[in-house]
């Protein structure tokens, strides 16, 4: 019948179609990252140098403000939040390797 056929090839064409796109979906995630994973200790220096930046950015804020160099308390509030945010998530993370670390030194091998 030609009916069937016609069924028939429109269901393994679409089945040919699927199998293509469920490929190139496990192509891609099989494939490495294009660009290199930055490693631990370098996400952590670049963390604490934008939380020094910060810290500088508030400090000269600051003085700028008390010498009336500029007026706007807004900028300077954000900017005290941000810094200040800025440190106690420093100093969280830092508890937390802090007590990951002594947790690994309690272990036996």
């Amino acid at each position: 019948m030609v009916v069937t056929s016609v069924a028939i090839n429109a269901y393994q064409n679409a089945m040919a179609v699927r199998r293509k796109a469920v490929d190139n979906t496990v192509g891609n995630a099989l494939q490495k990252p294009q660009a290199p994973v930055q490693e631990f200790k370098d996400t952590l220096k670049d963390s604490l140098r934008n939380v020094n930046e910060m810290q500088a950015e508030k400090k000269m804020m600051i003085e700028e403000f008390a010498t009336g160099k500029k007026q706007n308390v807004h900028e300077l509030m954000i900017t005290m939040q941000k810094a200040g945010l800025a440190m106690q998530m420093t100093g969280a993370v830092r508890s937390k390797l802090m007590s990951t670390y002594q947790e690994m030194m309690k272990m036996q091998f």
